[in-house]
């Protein structure tokens, strides 16, 4: 388990390294992949699976979780969640909208990014905190962690505040210690009385992984 070590207990994770043999699809699922190129059709179907294997220890019976506005997982009424997955490894958290108000996960292979990537995602406010981390080892691909820590952050976001959130609008500071602030660039929604103009999570670099987690607990 990775994901795991970096959610607190109201939340429930499952991951995977790979694609495990006995992952299937339900029928409207199905519908929806049809057409897919196999890694696509992988990483769906391992996704909902650990997804709904995470949900039935919450208590919930398998349903289908179809993609709803910007590819978005559509949860069961009361349920909150994220779903991540790259070369090698998936992972699928939830947890009880009593409990938790969002959570957004992302998992990244621990290597640099593709030339130019690091150019379009980054601000200079975190362009100019990465020499800081570099310099603390080369253990983490610090660039690559950034962009899944700016993932989490747009996956928290999104089932919120129904809103885009690019790149460019929120900066996202890694802290050696695990741990990352966001602050959100632009003009901030309010959510159920509070404003979401942010967030704090954690990460970690294992198995030839970076992964990186937000949950915030329900008001």
């Amino acid at each position: 388990m990775i994901i795991g070590d970096l959610l607190p207990p109201p939340v429930v994770a499952v991951d995977f390294f790979g694609d495990p043999e006995d992952a299937v699809l339900l029928p409207e699922e199905e519908e929806h992949v049809a057409k897919a190129v196999d890694k696509r059709r992988r990483e769906f179907t391992t996704g909902r699976h650990l997804a709904r294997t995470a949900l039935g220890r919450l208590g919930f019976g398998p349903v289908p979780l179809l993609p709803g506005e910007k590819r978005a997982p559509r949860w069961p009424e009361g349920v909150v969640g994220s779903i991540t997955h790259c070369k090698g490894y998936r992972a699928a958290a939830v947890g009880r909208t009593s409990q938790v108000w969002t959570i957004g996960i992302d998992a990244e292979p621990n290597e640099p990014t593709p030339d130019g990537v690091l150019g379009a995602i980054a601000v200079p406010g975190e362009l100019a905190h990465l020499p800081r981390l570099r310099a603390t080892g080369d253990h983490v691909a610090w660039d690559r962690l950034l962009f899944s820590a700016k993932e989490s952050v747009y996956k928290a976001w999104f089932p919120l505040t129904g809103l885009w959130l690019g790149f460019e609008d929120a900066e996202v500071i890694v802290d050696p210690d695990g741990t990352f602030t966001a602050r959100v660039l632009i003009d901030a929604p309010v959510v159920d009385g509070v404003r979401v103009d942010g967030f704090t999570g954690r990460w970690l670099a294992r198995d030839g992984f970076v992964v990186s987690a937000i949950a915030v607990p329900a008001r």
